[in-house]
């Protein structure tokens, strides 16, 4: 078993991979600082830390927050949880950030988990989901439980996201495969990388990452 203190699990996959399922689960067996960039930019803007104007002066005029900008936000989360094991999901997404952060994440001990999923699978089970327009809930054409009358419990209707659309899908997965996909062999070789077969149950998926971490 690894020492959870200075562990550094990466999370990949493809959108629609499970990653967020599975993050949860890896987080709380293993002990680890659940790191969401996502969470962390905004949480930087809503306290008006200096990053956060930095990151704010970009989203206001429409552009990415550069990668020097999300680098030291994660730097410093990670200089406030020196002895603490930490998760990324989500990050990092390109071979700039990923070599960015090796470079404060010397002597922590780091397993790279890469979630595998067919493509057409993928847009097989985003394109089946449902949300519902009052509380947010999703649902799932392919379940037994999706309501007939296409209403959430809370009375809602229920409807298609854009971004759950095929053709937004593929979108996606083509953004993923340019950007993210080189990350599979930049942590391959150094040793790091661990595939996951991410076809199956969340369950079926969840004992073949206890089986990678150990």
């Amino acid at each position: 078993m690894f020492d959870e203190k200075v562990k550094l699990v990466i999370l990949l996959g493809a959108p629609g991979a499970g990653k967020g399922t599975q993050a949860e689960r890896i987080a709380a067996k293993y002990n680890l600082k659940h790191l969401s960039t996502g969470d962390l930019l905004r949480a930087e803007i809503e306290n008006s830390t200096e990053l956060g104007k930095s990151a704010q002066a970009y989203m206001n005029v429409g552009k990415l927050v550069p990668d020097d900008v999300i680098l030291k936000m994660v730097e410093t989360y990670f200089s406030r949880h020196a002895d603490c094991g930490i998760l990324l999901d989500g990050f990092p997404r390109t071979i700039a950030q990923a070599e960015g952060l090796a470079r404060f994440t010397v002597g922590r001990n780091i397993l790279t988990l890469s979630i595998d999923v067919e493509a057409d699978a993928v847009i097989e089970r985003l394109s089946s989901r449902r949300s519902c327009k009052v509380c947010k809930k999703i649902y799932n054409l392919a379940l037994p439980t999706y309501p007939p009358d296409e209403r959430c419990e809370c009375g809602g209707e229920l409807y298609q996201r854009d971004d759950d659309k095929p053709e937004t899908i593929r979108n996606r997965l083509a953004v993923y495969d340019a950007q993210t996909m080189p990350l599979i062999e930049f942590y391959r070789n150094q040793g790091f990388l661990h595939r996951i077969p991410g076809s199956g149950s969340p369950d079926d998926v969840w004992t073949k990452v206890q089986g990678a971490i150990g």
